[in-house]
């Protein structure tokens, strides 16, 4: 009787680690397009952002990072919802639903978005090599046009090989800013209190605020994960639609924390090193050769490879992002390559004109605030209607939600150019 009872358990036992394993392999299949998504919320824009945040605020900006992370999961993953329930991307519901006259006033907004984009991209992996290697900008823009259009041509090969490459790239970043903050030693107590209470000390501090909003949620890869889940769309009856958006949200709660958790990093070691220091920071040069004599080689070293990394990861999915737009909208067909020359060369202007790339991309973050809106909108009205949902449409909740958020960013952009045009930023 013992032995059969052993036998009994070692057999429970082993069937719920084999129910345990089946399920671990079905969730492996579905992971990954929130992974390629994360990219965009660890950018150089970020990197630009939250080094200005913490160096002039210390912790004071922390709230914004936790609450533009809540932000782009419930927007991301309305955007996977809308790719799982339509088969179709954004852009190209945007296509059905609109007018033509409208979608080529999306696709002009969404394309000068992808431009900012890039520029962050663009000036990231630049000032990457640049500071790692020492190679002067004009030449470290080159190499950046190479490896661009090498990402690009991996990605030929399909999405999952873009997915393991870009995945490998956020762990890079991820563990060069472990590094970093077991280094920088920061106030953990002030800094869990910045984040929980919100606090804007003056004019500058919006400016930072909203480029931070818009250097976290990105509105071309809010197009772009309706794409990017178009590859798992097998089972197309509700039950398999609905499995597949429970899938989707655990992908986007994995990957979107990590990158909170980087973002909220950059922030807290700025604070921990620059603020404490009275260091200013104006320029990502500045910054990694202050981390130098304040931390140590091995600290700068880890940020030149975070920002390597970044800028080069981040060039894929603006790819990617470029062709769901110029195809979804209006039915452009035009080339990657192509679409990678236009959105590269504000990038490479920045460089050959000497312009500070630090300003350069915290206005860019800012554009791409101010364009956010007409990314969500659309977003929110085809989520809502039934006739293109069906049993995956927004609840009353979701779209109050929604529009909540939309408010949000928008009251934050109007504050913006108040204090813009008072001259008190």
């Amino acid at each position: 009787m013992i032995i059969l009872e052993r036998q009994e358990q070692l057999s429970l036992v082993r069937s719920l680690i084999s129910i345990k394993t089946m399920k671990m392999r079905q969730l492996l299949k579905y992971l990954g397009p929130a992974f390629i998504i994360s990219v965009a919320y660890i950018d150089p824009g970020n990197f630009a952002t939250n080094i200005s945040g913490g160096s002039k605020f210390n912790y004071n900006l922390l709230w914004v990072i936790l609450w533009s992370n809540i932000m782009a999961i419930f927007l991301q993953s309305l955007s996977a919802k809308l790719g799982i329930a339509t088969g179709y991307n954004l852009p190209q519901m945007c296509g059905k639903v609109f007018s033509r006259k409208t979608n080529w006033f999306f696709l002009i907004v969404a394309e000068l978005a992808a431009m900012a984009t890039d520029l962050a991209e663009f000036l990231g992996g630049t000032l990457g090599l640049y500071l790692l290697f020492d190679i002067p900008m004009a030449y470290a823009g080159l190499i950046t046009v190479i490896l661009t259009f090498f990402i690009v041509y991996v990605g030929k090969y399909g999405q999952r090989t873009v997915e393991i490459i870009i995945s490998f790239l956020v762990a890079v970043i991820s563990i060069s800013y472990a590094v970093e903050l077991f280094l920088a030693k920061p106030d953990w107590s002030s800094a869990g209190l910045h984040m929980l209470i919100p606090s804007l000390p003056n004019g500058e501090a919006v400016l930072i605020a909203v480029g931070m909003l818009g250097a976290t949620v990105m509105p071309h890869v809010i197009y772009l994960h309706s794409q990017l889940v178009q590859c798992r769309n097998g089972d197309s009856t509700e039950k398999g639609k609905k499995k597949h958006l429970r899938m989707e949200r655990i992908d986007i709660a994995i990957a979107m924390n990590i990158s909170f958790i980087v973002n909220a990093a950059m922030v807290i070691v700025s604070a921990a090193v620059f603020f404490k220091n009275g260091i200013m920071v104006e320029t990502i040069e500045q910054a990694h050769k202050s981390l130098s004599p304040l931390l140590g080689t091995l600290s700068s070293g880890a940020f030149g490879i975070a920002l390597l990394a970044s800028g080069l990861s981040s060039s894929a999915v603006g790819t990617m992002a470029g062709q769901t737009i110029m195809q979804g909208f209006v039915g452009l067909n035009i080339s990657d390559n192509v679409t990678r020359i236009v959105t590269m060369v504000p990038g490479m202007l920045i460089i050959l004109l000497g312009i500070n790339p630090m300003q350069a991309l915290v206005l860019s973050q800012v554009v791409l605030s101010f364009v956010l809106p007409l990314a969500i909108i659309p977003m929110l009205i085809i989520t809502k209607r039934k006739d293109l949902m069906g049993g995956l449409v927004n609840r009353q909740f979701t779209n109050v939600l929604g529009w909540i958020i939309t408010g949000v960013i928008v009251s934050l952009n109007m504050v913006l150019l108040y204090l813009t045009f008072v001259g008190k930023v």
